[in-house]
């Protein structure tokens, strides 16, 4: 028995963050969300103002010093030795705002060292659209999430407490058969599956069956039930 690390990759929508915050949850692991990274670089860019000057970003970057520490079952974000939180992640402008660094070559090279540095013992579960290929290569696990266009849009319009039908479902539906598109074709690290990747059609399933077989799987691989010396968040 050891503690393994899980990459869950897939497309927009199709339900990794919670799954892998979920899988975690049962194994006694972190999940670990690379997004709240972006999040910090761009909300910590906002606060001293260096986001927006070309003369200085690369600069501040360099000195940044991003950490992530272990809070089963997630990790916090340490950035210059302040956590900033949920909220203050979460925040539309830094959100809007992480989306464009994220495609710096040196923001992603940071985030990588980052990720890596902290998923290096295992325990981990991880999600994104290359976590599998690029982050974590060697991953124990890899699971490639995937599920129809129209039922990631009726998942997402019953989140945000809208009707999974007419006119904004369409328009749903379309926009994330492009996002696919482009996530798939951009030059750096692509959605693709990994060649050893698992991958599960969510479809028909619900968020308990997907959950289940991951962890039955991770079981296969190795990973120490949380009932043996480990007790759940």
């Amino acid at each position: 028995m050891k503690d393994i690390l899980i990459a869950i990759d897939g497309p927009a929508a199709s339900g990794k963050s919670t799954t892998a915050r979920r899988v975690a949850q049962r194994l006694g692991y972190c999940h670990m969300n690379s997004g709240l990274l972006y999040r910090s670089i761009a909300w910590s860019g906002l606060r001293d103002g260096w986001i927006d000057a070309p003369h200085r970003f690369i600069g501040e970057l360099d000195r940044l010093k991003l950490a992530l520490h272990r809070h089963p079952p997630d990790f916090a974000v340490e950035v210059n030795g302040d956590t900033p939180g949920p909220s203050l992640l979460a925040a539309p402008e830094t959100a809007r705002r992480a989306s464009r660094v994220a495609a710096l070559p040196e923001v992603r090279d940071l985030v990588l060292q980052v990720l890596r540095e902290s998923g290096a013992a295992g325990g981990v579960t991880c999600d994104g659209r290359d976590i599998g290929t690029v982050v974590f290569p060697a991953a124990d696990l890899k699971i490639f999430l995937v599920a129809s266009a129209a039922e990631r849009a009726r998942r997402r319009m019953l989140e945000r407490g809208g009707d999974p039908k007419g006119p904004a479902f369409e328009a749903e539906v379309r926009s994330l058969r492009e996002r696919d598109s482009r996530d798939a074709k951009r030059s750096i690290a692509p959605m693709v599956p990994a060649s050893d990747a698992i991958e599960i059609d969510t479809t028909e399933m619900s968020p308990d069956e997907v959950v289940d077989q991951i962890v039955a799987l991770a079981l296969e691989r190795g990973a120490a039930p949380v009932d043996e010396g480990r007790d759940s968040a």
